[in-house]
């Protein structure tokens, strides 16, 4: 395992981390046309997976990554929470946003709607805004 801050990460490493960041903003982007169109399920979903891969990003600085989803948000919180790096209901929105989307994905009657749909592209969209802060910050994004 490696920190950022102990030494340099490799190029691989850095590509990594600004591959899942352009995935992220690409899956924002979606939940947001998404949200447009009334298609609240789906776009919930797409904003679960922009901050999803925006915590991956985070997690690969830590040298840290998960094997599920559930991994991915109790390693953020652990990584990044209960350190101070990140506020806590930033912790909160990711895992809102899984079950949510697990919610609208496999649930014959979800309870998303526009509300609820709205809020979850909010709070993924802060999400990843301020996970390209801290790994800008860091230099891991050009």
């Amino acid at each position: 395992m490696y920190s950022w801050k102990a030494r340099k990460l490799e190029s691989k490493v850095k590509a990594l981390i600004e591959g899942y960041i352009q995935k992220a903003e690409k899956k924002l982007s979606v939940a947001e046309k998404l949200l447009h169109s009334d298609d609240y399920e789906d776009a919930v979903s797409r904003a679960y997976y922009a901050a999803f891969h925006a915590a991956q990003a985070l997690l690969l600085t830590e040298g840290q990554e998960a094997r599920s989803h559930k991994g991915v948000v109790t390693l953020f919180g652990l990584m990044f929470v209960k350190t101070g790096k990140f506020r806590r209901d930033l912790g909160k929105y990711l895992a809102n946003l899984k079950d949510d989307r697990e919610s609208g994905d496999y649930e014959a009657f979800s309870y998303v709607d526009k509300e609820s749909a709205e809020t979850a592209f909010r709070e993924a969209k802060e999400f990843v805004k301020e996970a390209i802060a801290y790994l800008t910050s860091l230099g891991a994004l050009s």
